[in-house]
């Protein structure tokens, strides 16, 4: 019989589901001491949310990364040592799963998160199988993530809008 108990995985420990890693960049809702050196630590998993959504929103509207395959490929590249293709396809397979009508490819176009923000949940948390092995996510979390995200990005853009 073993004692030992599961792994908690890194990203699950640091509240960060999508395991952003730590730069420069100071997000909202950062711990204030950052103990591990290769990825962001957040005070919630909400800001961890909040802070994936804001680089998956930037993929879109400032990169101009609109299908899967380019979001992935941004994201987990194979100059960092991910199975970028695995991750592709692992992506897609949930997305699959979670509506089987969706018709999702790693090249389907996907739509403005403001029309169709759903779907950028389906696809945060397809990543987010992937990056925490099948760990469960809380829908309160990823929503609240968003939220925040999407009233922050909104307010950011709107800025730069006005500023141009």
């Amino acid at each position: 019989m073993s004692t030992k108990q599961p792994t908690v995985p890194r990203g699950i420990r640091n509240n960060n589901p999508l395991n952003i890693r730590l730069t420069a960049t100071r997000w909202v809702g950062m711990r204030a001491n950052q103990t591990d050196k290769g990825f962001c630590q957040y005070c919630s998993m909400a800001y961890g949310w909040r802070a994936a959504f804001m680089l998956l929103f930037s993929y879109y509207h400032k990169h101009g990364l609109k299908t899967v395959r380019d979001i992935i490929s941004r994201w987990a590249p194979p100059s960092d040592g991910n199975d970028t293709e695995k991750y592709i396809r692992s992506v897609v397979h949930h997305l699959f799963w979670l509506d089987q009508h969706l018709k999702v490819t790693d090249k389907s176009i996907l739509d403005n998160p403001r029309e169709k923000p759903w779907l950028w949940f389906s696809l945060a948390t397809a990543m987010f199988m992937v990056e925490q092995g099948g760990y469960d996510y809380d829908l309160n979390d990823v929503l609240s993530g968003f939220a925040l995200a999407y009233n922050d990005y909104k307010v950011y853009n709107d800025l730069n809008l006005n500023n141009s």
